[in-house]
């Protein structure tokens, strides 16, 4: 992110337009609406500056640039066809540590006005850096039919009444929770209808009902984040992670989801590793108690799905015994995720009839598996957790009646930009040269299905981006 986004407040700030014509007048009614103070500067004016000036709206200097139109202004926006002119207004502005802009010429531009939603008091504000213009009007589009008009009451409304609120509740958490009730419920209804009265009464109603109530525990979801790629998230995964106060989340959550977690909520790193444990199982249990039991909406966000590998029961069972109220919200496995990015599918009318899902995690040199079950014609087998006991998978397949010639593939990082797969047979993937740019997390997939790979393949990270 080159560009920061930031609102300042423009209200009677001295700012300085240089040019008069049509693009200079869509700046300057822009900086009228946010009640700037503008002097323009310009030998030549055209019609719409003309009658702003005539109004009294703004300072009109109807003559060539001078160096002292610089003095006592905080804003330059430079809007000349003459681009020596331009840069030479940019470099005294510049060597005098003002905000400048010189329209269409982001190089020269210290600042840049997004693409603005005008909702006020709600205002949503928009940039591609001066890259992507077009894309951007698009994109506005959408927002504007997506946008209400009338978000402006509701803004207003919020307003009016945020110091009460703050007055009447003295937790963050408590305010945070009273407005999304209001926001979500009939009083935002009555509020964009026009009702003001009656939202007035429900609104002072609903304020001293949450003022009355004890603090009430919290509730703990458990999400399933997915395989890496926040595409493959659900809507409700989505909308609760926008919601948490706290997320308590591990190894395998990618940065691009943790992105997408609401931004003042609390973020509790307990991530797993092989033989590294940030916390163990009974303390992260324990962790999630003592937030609901302090009121907080707590997410669990899971790699994955929480059922799957993802010791979710465990916890759920816990939560039970303390009496907290909880949810889950599948996620795509690993396998799934995997074996579709991959082009594996575990399923296969010509290879596989059933598929089975293994812990390869190793306990004391070994996996404790039914092997012999395991080691079925027809049936696809997918390893979590198994890379380092990659040799022992292998052997102990074979040794229960696979074929060394059995196809395996490795998938890295599945569903990401750091996705790769490597195949073999059982008897020589152990040998692959790639194998040591395996780190985890890796999935394995032994199979009939696997010799589909290259065939199915259809995932190109590098083109993805």
């Amino acid at each position: 992110m080159r560009y920061f986004p930031l609102f300042i407040d423009t209200e009677n700030l001295p700012c300085l337009i240089i040019g008069a014509g049509e693009v200079a007048a869509r700046k300057l009614e822009l900086l009228l609406k946010s009640h700037a103070q503008v002097k323009v500067v310009a030998p030549e004016v055209c019609a719409t500056v003309r009658h702003l000036a005539d109004s009294d709206q703004v300072t009109l200097c109807q003559r060539p640039f001078e160096d002292s139109d610089l003095a006592d202004v905080r804003v330059v926006f430079v809007a000349t066809s003459d681009e020596a002119l331009n840069a030479d207004i940019h470099a005294k502005a510049t060597a005098r540590n003002l905000l400048v802009n010189v329209v269409d010429n982001t190089p020269l531009c210290g600042f840049i006005t997004p693409s603005i939603i005008d909702r006020s008091p709600i205002v949503v504000a928009m940039s591609s850096g001066g890259n992507a213009p077009v894309l951007l009007r698009y994109l506005r589009q959408k927002l504007e039919s997506l946008i209400p008009a009338n978000i402006s009451k509701l803004g207003a409304f919020s307003e009016r009444f945020r110091e009460r609120v703050k007055h009447a509740l003295s937790s963050v958490t408590a305010r945070r929770y009273f407005w999304e009730s209001v926001l979500d419920g009939d009083i935002a209804e009555e509020v964009t209808q026009g009702n003001t009265h009656r939202a007035e009464e429900k609104f002072t109603a609903a304020l001293h009902a949450a003022a009355e109530n004890k603090q009430t525990q919290g509730q703990v979801y458990l999400v399933g984040a997915g395989p890496g790629d926040p595409d493959l998230l659900t809507f409700r995964a989505l909308r609760l992670m926008q919601k948490a106060d706290v997320v308590i989340y591990d190894r395998l959550v990618s940065p691009q989801i943790l992105e997408l977690v609401r931004r003042d909520a609390e973020k509790v790193y307990v991530g797993k590793a092989r033989s590294v444990h940030t916390l163990p199982q009974d303390d992260i249990n324990q962790l999630l108690i003592n937030y609901a039991k302090e009121g907080n909406r707590v997410v669990r966000l899971k790699g994955g799905d929480p059922f799957i590998f993802g010791r979710g029961g465990e916890e759920i069972q816990r939560l039970i015994a303390e009496n907290i109220d909880f949810q889950v919200v599948p996620g795509i496995t690993a396998a799934a995720g995997a074996g579709s990015y991959a082009g594996i599918p575990l399923t296969h009318r010509d290879h596989a009839q059933s598929v089975v899902f293994a812990t390869g995690h190793l306990k004391d040199g070994s996996i404790d598996l039914n092997w012999r079950s395991l080691a079925q014609a027809n049936q696809t087998i997918v390893f979590y957790m198994g890379l380092t006991g990659l040799p022992i998978i292998c052997e102990q397949l074979v040794k229960h009646g696979l074929s060394a010639d059995t196809p395996i593939a490795l998938i890295r990082s599945a569903t990401t930009q750091q996705q790769k797969v490597i195949t073999g047979i059982l008897s020589n993937i152990n040998a692959h040269p790639e194998l040591a740019q395996m780190k985890p997390p890796v999935l394995i997939i032994v199979g009939g299905v696997v010799s589909l790979q290259r065939q199915l393949d259809w995932f190109n990270p590098q083109s993805d981006q």
